[in-house]
């Protein structure tokens, strides 16, 4: 019996091997978008613990009476909270930088996909239409041995020279 052969498998396998890369890229940068919005996470827990200790900085003590501000402890206090800030707003920059690049990446890799399976339903068509064909002979190689059994069996029994 014959074998398939599909001829553009070579191409087949080129696609698949785009698909992987781009699969590989898109888990890169989902790893990267994950670490920028931990960090993000981070930051603001930061901001907020540096907002409480101003507060606390700045709140009256238990005895209603003001207790002195140290006034240079609370400017240290908000430069940080600052700082915190800053750097938290550069990470969201970042973060939507690697949400651009991901989104991007995504396109390609559907795109990849979308050219792997074109490959993938030819190769199926050109399966379907060998096994027809392949049954069409075998039907055809099966009548001719039914034809020429019929003919043996009619030559066998003398009706063949009745005939002629």
């Amino acid at each position: 019996m014959a074998r398939f052969i599909f001829r553009l498998q070579p191409l087949l396998r080129a696609r698949q091997a785009v698909e992987r890369q781009r699969q590989v890229a898109v888990a890169a940068l989902e790893r990267e978008r994950l670490g920028l919005e931990n960090e993000l996470r981070a930051a603001q827990r930061a901001i907020l613990a540096e907002q409480r200790e101003l507060r606390e900085q700045l709140a009256p003590n238990v005895r209603g009476a003001r207790a002195r501000l140290d006034l240079r402890g609370v400017r240290f206090q908000a430069g940080a909270s600052l700082r915190l800030a800053t750097g938290a707003q550069q990470v969201v920059l970042r973060l939507a930088g690697a949400h651009k690049r991901l989104e991007q990446a995504r396109a390609q890799l559907l795109e990849a996909a979308k050219a792997r399976k074109a490959v993938e339903l030819l190769r199926e068509r050109q399966f379907e239409e060998f096994t027809t064909e392949q049954k069409r002979r075998e039907g055809a190689a099966m009548d001719d041995l039914m034809v020429m059994r019929a003919h043996h069996h009619a030559a066998d029994d003398g009706s063949l020279e009745d005939a002629a």
